[in-house]
């Protein structure tokens, strides 16, 4: 290959390069400031599944430009064969942004004595129409913190609960929503005295001072519950006078 050609086509395959970790730029923006904010981009796999999905994205247009581009070719065959390459990265592009979408977390749920991530995948869209009224879309940008509303009588709370254990969580039960503030009570009653963590995970305390130091609320007021997420376990510190969340720790804190 002549070396201007080689030349020629790494000037393009940089341009293209440059192009693209701009898009990418702007769509890390958009996953990790809205669907996958801290703590979701860890303890639900965003910032993992963003990365492979579009570092396949950035290399395949700067890749395939450097395949094409030749200066000899007449600029029709040339043009057409660099939007055929556009075309085919914007539609991975897309794809991969509506991948990351649909695994996004949409829900932090008190459910009875613990926190649980609900994903946008775990609810089925038709059962959206049971949830209440004001709740029945779920949010795209951001996530909302809800809670469950007491069963109504035994025989649902056997029904939901048999379902939970078939793999249906109640946090991702609809009709079983309601607003956070309607649970907090229920959150601080359930909650437990962050010195009980601190004694009983002794050789993390170091950290788990340091992180409450962050916060900017007293230790004394502090309380926690775990929280579950697809494939690991992380703790939400409470404050236990409003039952507001005040942050989160990486530690398991089931007992």
């Amino acid at each position: 290959m002549p070396n201007f050609l080689i030349k020629a086509r790494l000037k393009a395959s940089a341009l293209h390069l440059t192009a693209s970790l701009a898009v990418a730029l702007i769509a890390a923006i958009l996953v990790f400031e809205f669907w996958f904010p801290y703590p979701y981009r860890e303890i639900s796999g965003g910032r993992e599944l963003f990365l492979l999905l579009i570092s396949v994205d950035v290399v395949l247009g700067p890749v395939l430009t450097f395949m094409v581009f030749d200066q000899r070719k007449a600029w029709s065959k040339l043009k057409l064969d660099l939007l055929a390459i556009v075309v085919l990265q914007v539609s991975a592009l897309v794809y991969g942004l509506w991948t990351v979408s649909v695994a996004r977390p949409v829900y932090l749920v008190f459910e009875i004595d613990r926190f649980r991530v609900v994903h946008a995948i775990d609810v089925p869209s038709e059962q959206l129409k049971l949830a209440p009224k004001g709740l029945t879309a779920m949010p795209y940008l951001g996530q909302t913190t809800l809670g469950l509303r007491p069963f109504k009588n035994e025989q649902e709370k056997v029904d939901f609960t048999l379902a939970a254990l078939g793999g249906s969580s109640l946090a991702a039960r609809p009709e079983l929503w309601q607003n956070y503030a309607d649970s907090k009570r229920d959150v601080i009653n359930s909650s437990k005295p962050l010195a009980r963590l601190k004694e009983r995970l002794k050789d993390q305390s170091t950290s788990i001072d340091a992180s409450v130091k962050e916060l900017g609320v007293p230790e004394a007021v502090i309380r926690y519950l775990p929280l579950i997420s697809r494939s690991n376990f992380w703790t939400v510190l409470i404050d236990g006078r409003s039952g507001e969340i005040v942050g989160y720790l990486p530690i398991d804190a089931f007992e």
